[in-house]
């Protein structure tokens, strides 16, 4: 494909950070893509007298597209007087870049996708937007004009106000105007898979203009008869699109519905933060996110720049580069559903750069972070009246087979809870299991949830039917209407029989999510698991083989622990999770990560952890110790101050664990100052110190530590047991 040339004009506000942010992907698909950056915006108004200036305007008719980042308007007054003095005199008249690249260029059609990148039900439908007529066509009068004062005085309040107390609209749609937006929603419909346009309007009130777009719309209609067609009420369309956004495929409306419409768009889909846009025209287009200037937040850093990412994704599709636009919605999408590096308005804390380098990272990989999620379903597991196995056996599956579980819901006999709970994972977690109850209703709530959860009917199976006649036949129990519910699955289910009992289960694939459905008894359930994961995932890759790295830390607090290892994950590069562990008095580290960089990561650990580390195995310093002393034939003579002897006798208690020889004596001392507080009370702070003798001579370990109870002698036992190995290591203390 040839080169082509894009005219970035970043404009007002938060434009510049949002594009700066988002750009570099052009860079990171390899694109045969040049940028050339122009000028527009509030400044070339207060400074030249022109939002855009005749350079852009050269610049834009040269590119094959234009890419905008935010704009700011206001009203006449302000805009003359925000003028440089020397430009107010020639008071030229303010109009907005938007309206100057609409009407110049005859861009006609506003393309807004909606689509679900936050996971749950999945849609994808998109609103498209008339531009140039219709209630916005500038036919607009604060006093009506004399030729229409005989029309506008049929109305009873007209006539009582009079011309000069009555304003008048008109909604103003031609042949022209609706043919070529009618055309290009079906040209949208066809290229994108949408089975369905619908026609946004309001035909019981506006009866004569609204019969005249039915009429266009039915002839357009007629030459792409594959794709089906209706008309609703816009109210009608704005309540739908709220509660069933997946009943649409593309809604085409006149200028002011369409607007209306659009912005309800992107509060379905989670916030402008995620809401790209196109004008594209017969000879013209330009691609903006929709969240406007917003000059509050400039140069705060917390912009959200996803939405910048899908407008270049937009952008992309249109010059041709139709993979590289799915792989940057895919990052998107990968990175809004993880929600571990989003910004503020998404319910994160990441920054705008932090955000915008997470769908860098995504691109290309982002498959390769596979998740799962498990519900389980019964009003006992509530109640805790039974122990809720069924997750823990199907995590434990799950992450053998490479698909750690993100989320485990329990919720009870309740249909719009279990359905909840299943949208949550659809289109974020590759895999959701869920797990019916133990009983017939339990299984049967959960089933017409789940059904609910996917969008998609009950249908009843006779296959699984006769699997369920047969099981009862067999074991001589009579078969009720009622059993019959158990043969109803989601439409197009793919049925997993039931060896070892009569309910069968089934799995839906739907939107990059394998939905597991299952009955509730373990023994029934869990090997329908396994042979789901052993033979039904292979669109998933095989789990890879990981080591894990792990560490025993002492004297660290949770987070510094944690922001010392993600430093270390960070600089080696690795897609990987830490996993943090506190028990007192130790914090452990656990990092899963490739076998070929178990290595390069333990010995950095190692170094940023260094004079914390007690073992590399799931071990007490009191272990490590007793072990120490039977392999070099050694006995310990401690004089214990602080402990009350706590540490010889846990010491006692583990040495049998391990064959001795008598040897020598090592000799320590364990004492403790209390700098701060009471003893007595457990207040303040105690300093520890640990002083082993040999016959090098002495050394001494210290350690503060919080007195936070009775236990902190545990805290010092375990530090004397850590002193005293070190030592026996040759450690530097």
């Amino acid at each position: 494909m040839s080169r082509k040339t894009v005219a970035v004009l970043p404009g007002d506000g938060i434009g510049p950070e949002v594009l700066d942010a988002a750009l570099p992907v052009i860079d990171a698909l390899g694109l045969p893509v040049d940028l050339e950056h122009g000028d527009i915006g509030w400044e070339f108004w207060r400074t030249e007298g022109d939002p855009v200036p005749p350079r852009t305007w050269d610049l834009i008719g040269r590119s094959d597209a234009v890419l905008l980042g935010a704009t700011t308007s206001k009203p006449g007054r302000e805009a003359l007087d925000d003028l440089e003095p020397h430009l107010r005199e020639r008071a030229p008249r303010y109009v907005s870049p938007i309206i100057q690249l609409r009407q110049r260029l005859d861009l006609f059609a506003n393309l807004r996708p909606v689509e679900n990148h936050l996971g749950g039900t999945p849609y994808r439908f998109c609103v498209v937007r008339e531009n140039t007529e219709g209630l916005y066509a500038g036919l607009d009068w604060s006093r009506v004009p004399e030729p229409m004062w005989p029309l506008v005085a049929e109305h009873p309040n007209a006539r009582r106000s009079g011309p000069d107390g009555t304003a008048a609209s008109v909604r103003m749609l031609t042949r022209h105007g609706l043919d070529r937006i009618l055309r290009f929603a079906f040209e949208h419909a066809r290229a994108h898979g949408h089975p369905l346009v619908t026609l946004a309007d309001k035909p019981n009130v506006l009866r004569h203009s609204s019969a005249f777009a039915r009429e266009r719309l039915e002839e357009i209609a007629a030459g792409y008869p594959g794709i089906a067609y209706e008309i609703l009420n816009v109210d009608a369309v704005a309540l739908w699109m709220a509660r069933r956004p997946e009943r649409f495929g593309v809604i085409v409306a006149e200028n002011m519905f369409g607007d209306i419409l659009s912005d309800l768009g992107g509060g379905v889909m989670g916030g402008l933060g995620l809401a790209p846009s196109a004008n594209i025209g017969e000879h013209g287009n330009y691609f903006e996110p929709v969240h406007g200037s917003a000059p509050a937040l400039a140069g705060t850093g917390r912009v959200n720049p996803l939405a910048a990412f899908l407008t270049v994704g937009l952008l992309l599709e249109h010059l041709g580069f139709t993979g590289a636009a799915d792989e940057v919605r895919g990052a998107v999408a990968h990175v809004a559903r993880r929600r571990d590096r989003v910004t503020y308005d998404l319910g994160g804390t990441a920054t705008t750069g932090e955000c915008a380098a997470s769908v860098l990272d995504a691109l290309g990989t982002a498959p390769g972070a596979h998740t799962a999620a498990v519900v389980t379903v019964g009003d006992e597991l509530l109640r805790a009246a039974l122990e809720d196995t069924n997750a823990s056996e199907a995590s434990r599956r799950l992450a053998a087979r490479g698909l750690p579980v993100r989320i485990r819901h329990t919720v009870g006999d309740d249909e719009a809870a279990i359905a909840d709970a299943v949208r949550a994972g659809l289109g974020r977690d590759d895999v959701v299991v869920v797990i019916g109850g133990l009983g017939p209703t339990s299984d049967d709530v959960t089933r017409v949830a789940v059904a609910r959860a996917l969008g998609r009917p009950l249908e009843h199976r006779e296959e699984a039917w006769q699997g369920v006649v047969e099981r009862l036949t067999r074991f001589g129990v009579a078969v009720h209407e009622d059993n019959r519910r158990q043969a109803l699955f989601p439409q197009s289910a793919l049925l997993l029989p039931n060896s070892g009992g009569t309910a069968w289960g089934c799995r839906v694939d739907v939107e990059g999510t394998t939905v597991v459905m299952l009955p509730g008894p373990p023994r029934e359930c869990l090997p329908m698991l396994d042979t789901v994961l052993r033979d039904g995932l292979g669109h998933l890759p095989e789990p890879v083989a990981v080591s894990a790295v792990f560490r025993r830390t002492l004297g660290l607090i949770e987070a510094d622990a944690a922001a010392a290892v993600d430093a270390v994950v960070r600089d080696q590069g690795l897609r990987v999770k830490p996993a943090y562990r506190w028990h007192y008095p130790y914090v452990d580290i656990r990092v899963d990560c490739p076998a070929e960089d178990a290595g390069e990561l333990a010995k950095r650990l190692d170094a940023v952890l260094a004079g914390h580390v007690v073992t590399d195995r799931e071990r007490t310093a009191v272990e490590e110790l007793a072990g120490l002393l039977a392999a070099r034939a050694l006995a310990l003579d401690l004089e214990d101050r602080v402990t009350g002897g706590r540490l010889g006798a846990e010491l006692a208690a583990v040495q049998g664990q391990f064959e001795a020889e008598s040897g020598g004596t090592l000799a320590a001392l364990l004492d403790a100052t209390w700098d701060t507080g009471s003893r007595e009370h457990h207040t303040g702070t105690v300093r520890l110190r640990c002083t082993v003798r040999d016959g090098s001579g002495e050394r001494t370990g210290e350690l503060t530590v919080p007195n936070r109870g009775p236990e902190v002698a545990d805290y010092a036992a375990q530090f004397a047991a850590w002193t005293i190995a070190r030592r026996l290591t040759e450690e530097t203390v």
